[in-house]
């Protein structure tokens, strides 16, 4: 097993070997931490959000709300090896500045012992965190932190070397075509337009899709609009001019809603009006109440298994909690994600039996052996492969919007699978 580099380690390390030379010690990373007190007194766990920011409140909150409800669930029955688990939230505004004071509270003053399902704008704080050795489990990526630096791991894993330096392979990242390659053998699409806002995160994912869909034979027709002030009438009369025949999106759910009304005053009709797992939530019939053709063409892809697969027992678990604690007006795969999230600490601290150390947690993220959260999730791995690979074998969770049954699955998503193109590009 491959460890990374620990900052705060080897400051340590650094201070007690000058103690040490004259004898010539070398001990190992980790040699030093002192195991979570065993007494029963809570494990404390940081959530960071941007529940306000500047994408509209509510964006970013599902994955804290789906590992408050498993950490419920979780002191319900027990906790972890007899101990709580003591959720301690911070709202960082979807600013770099809210974002470090909320690492700087929950790692100096909470005194958290990692961090789980961070969902940010901005995830200014993250040398912060890596510096502090303090591991951040199951991640979004929105950005490039989880790209970059060691102790971060997002809920999707990573193949790449993240030392703190550039993200990725010396600044490079990849990206497989695997959600393009289904919509072509499946939906016989085509005329591709890809809608963006002229925002960083935004405009470099739209980037992405571009690259990948020109790689499996599509015409793309970009499409950008202004973040504060978006003209998605022009967008939708354009792609109909184009005879776009699907399109994929970079855009929250109140953008993706509006580009369905413009679509639907103008007759735009499309195979399927693809969007991403940030969208995939219960909301739809509201969100898009004013267009129901355009509606009923959502697809939705990613990487976890629908939370409308009911018949699953990982997913009956997560719907039964959310119900009884009053969550269940308003899911989303996002609240699924958090969920599989604390799971993943929560097995991960299992495996200490009762020696809880940061070490160990970070031991059972980085084994070999894929994590999936009892089903939840695709395999999960890291390693750090020397090189980007230029082919991959990948799968993907796929549903489809249907009024009366909600989000529908396409297929088992350990059989969708493709072995695809991984497309270099820089972030």
């Amino acid at each position: 097993m491959r460890r990374h580099c620990r900052a705060a380690e080897a400051l340590l390390l650094a201070t007690v070997l000058t103690a040490l030379a004259a004898c010539g010690t070398r001990l190992p990373e980790g040699a030093f931490e002192r195991p979570e007190a065993t007494d029963g007194a809570p494990i404390r766990v940081g959530v960071i959000a941007s529940a306000t920011s500047p994408a509209g409140g509510g964006v970013f909150t599902g994955p804290g709300e789906g590992a408050a409800a498993y950490f419920e669930a979780l002191n319900a029955d027990g906790g972890i090896d007899g101990r709580p688990v003591e959720a301690v939230f911070c709202d960082d505004g979807g600013s770099g500045v809210g974002n470090n004071e909320c690492v700087t509270r929950l790692i100096d003053e909470e005194e958290v012992f990692v961090l789980v399902a961070t969902t940010v704008l901005n995830y200014a704080g993250a040398p912060r965190v890596s510096a502090a050795g303090v591991p951040d489990i199951g991640g979004q990526p929105i950005g490039t932190a989880y790209d970059t630096y060691p102790h971060l791991y997002e809920i999707y894993g990573s193949a790449a070397p993240r030392d703190g330096g550039r993200p990725g392979w010396d600044g490079v990242l990849v990206a497989g075509t695997e959600v393009y390659r289904y919509f072509a053998r499946e939906e016989g699409a085509r005329t591709a337009a890809v809608v963006s806002y002229n925002q960083a995160a935004s405009a470099a994912y739209a980037r992405q899709v571009v690259e990948g869909l020109r790689a499996e034979g599509y015409r793309v027709v970009p499409e950008q609009v202004d973040f504060a002030l978006p003209n998605f009438r022009a967008v939708a009369a354009d792609m109909r001019d184009q005879g776009v025949d699907i399109v994929f999106d970079a855009l929250d759910t109140h953008g993706n809603a509006r580009l369905c009304e413009a679509m639907e005053d103008l007759g735009v009709e499309v195979a399927a009006k693809v969007t991403n797992v940030q969208n995939w939530n219960s909301s739809v019939p509201d969100d898009y109440r004013d267009a129901p053709g355009c509606r009923n063409a959502l697809w939705v892809t990613g990487s976890s298994r629908n939370y409308e697969d009911v018949g699953h027992k990982a997913v009956e678990e997560f719907r039964d909690a959310m119900a009884q604690q009053g969550r269940d007006e308003e899911l989303s795969q996002w609240q699924l994600e958090g969920w599989a999230a604390a799971m993943w600490f929560a097995d991960a601290a299992r495996s200490c039996d009762g020696e809880l150390t940061r070490s160990c947690v970070e031991e059972f993220i980085n084994r070999p052996e894929p994590y999936t959260a009892n089903g939840l999730l695709l395999p999960v791995v890291f390693e750090e492969l020397p090189e980007p690979p230029r082919t991959s074998r990948t799968c993907l969770s796929v549903a489809r919007w249907q009024d009366r049954e909600g989000w529908v699955s396409q297929g088992e998503m350990t059989e969708n699978c493709f072995t695809v193109p991984q497309l270099p590009y820089r972030p």
